[in-house]
């Protein structure tokens, strides 16, 4: 196993850690640079991705053809990282979620009509997107065979009704993935459409609050009373939307561990300055064992979950689903993410609980990270089938020239 990088990826790293710390960092501290919902300033936003976009520091997860940087899943787990020490990080390199993992399910599958109609304005920064498949009860969540919203085969186009929640980012994003019921085949039943916020036969019931910081868009409940979608805006193929979730689902689930170890890490460097600064009853908080214990435990937290990462992103960059791998990166890396807001509150004291810092933020933010994608307990679940059907070979090493 060699857990070196290459040195182009490391050129990235380190310019994207420098834009980080000279551009970005100084904007947390200021309220004004906040919108309502405690995510940066579009305007300011708009500004940085410019200066990002400018020094090529861009959608770097997408083929080079697309518009991106070719790094493959490895180089992203670096780089991602590296983004994400700043809570406003990754929508200024283009690599936040929802838009992320749809640009690449799109170049991954998309037509090339497709591409230039639907992906490329996402890719140039002047639209966003959104994912529609969660929905309400009794609809589909975790499992998307539960999905209740039906779109209808009407002559050349399809007819969408029902109900979705929790959309990310539904009130800002022009282009829409949407996931429907076709058919009550159990393997082939749904369909993958694409459509336009312009389009009549849909509407944002309500944007719902909830306990953390908001991403751009928001958290939308969306009802479809009679959307009608043209037959060539289908992705990939009708029956194929379960497949078309898994290419995206699978990869997204990781992206989000890569920027939880940033902002993990994020939560040290706060703790680690403050342990070092404030004394108390004669003696720095960083000399007494009990901190030292802490933020020793975290270290070794976030590098194992660095080292799942970067196993799970080798396992896709060679053409696996990695669900085993992926599955316990993200259980591992969304609690460690919550640990570590919570242990450098403690640290912080009162300073942690207050604005001061970003981790308060930080902390409600971490919370949903055991719920989206996937809740701990269905990805423990996976784990364990896994482990039913490997046994043993459950930790098989792979050798050099054999069965995979």
């Amino acid at each position: 196993m060699d857990f070196t990088i290459a040195p182009r990826i490391e050129e990235f790293r380190s310019r994207i850690a420098t834009f980080v710390d000279q551009r970005i960092l100084p904007l947390e501290a200021d309220p004004a640079n906040y919108d309502a919902h405690e995510n940066i300033r579009l305007d300011i936003a708009d500004e940085l991705r410019s200066q990002a976009r400018a020094q090529g520091l861009w959608c770097l997860q997408l083929k080079q053809e697309t518009g991106g940087q070719g790094f493959g899943k490895v180089g992203m787990a670096v780089c991602y990282e590296a983004m994400n020490r700043s809570i406003f990080g990754p929508l200024i390199f283009n690599s936040a979620a929802p838009d992320d993992g749809n640009m690449m399910l799109l170049e991954a599958v998309g037509t090339e009509a497709q591409k230039q109609r639907w992906l490329k304005p996402i890719v140039d920064g002047s639209v966003r997107s959104s994912f529609v498949m969660t929905e309400p009860h009794p609809g589909g969540g975790s499992d998307p065979s539960m999905i209740q919203t039906t779109a209808t085969r009407e002559g050349d186009r399809y007819v969408v009704r029902g109900r979705k929640w929790f959309i990310t980012g539904a009130e800002e994003a022009r282009h829409f993935i949407l996931v429907a019921k076709t058919s009550e085949d159990p393997r082939k039943g749904l369909t993958a459409f694409l459509f336009d916020r312009d389009q009549p036969g849909w509407r944002i019931e309500r944007r719902i609050g909830i306990m953390g910081p908001e991403e751009h868009g928001g958290h939308c409940e969306l009802v479809f009373d009679g959307l009608e979608i043209p037959a060539e805006n289908i992705l990939m193929k009708e029956g194929d939307g379960l497949k078309a979730t898994q290419i995206r689902l699978g990869p997204a689930r990781l992206t989000h561990c890569m920027r939880w170890l940033g902002l993990s890490k994020r939560c040290v460097e706060i703790a680690r300055a403050y342990a070092a600064e404030r004394t108390g009853f004669g003696k720095r908080l960083a000399d007494r064992e009990s901190i030292q214990m802490m933020l020793g435990d975290l270290a070794m937290k976030i590098e194992i979950g660095r080292l799942l990462v970067m196993k799970a992103a080798w396992a896709l960059d060679r053409g696996s689903f990695a669900r085993k791998e992926v599955s316990m990166a993200k259980v591992h890396v969304a609690n460690l993410l919550h640990q570590a807001a919570d242990t450098a509150i403690q640290i912080n004291g009162a300073r942690g609980y207050s604005k001061d810092t970003v981790l308060e933020w930080i902390y409600r933010y971490a919370r949903q990270a055991r719920l989206v994608d996937g809740a701990d307990e269905v990805h423990q679940m996976v784990l364990n089938k896994h482990l039913d059907t490997e046994g043993t070979d459950f930790w098989k090493w792979e050798a050099a020239g054999g069965d995979s």
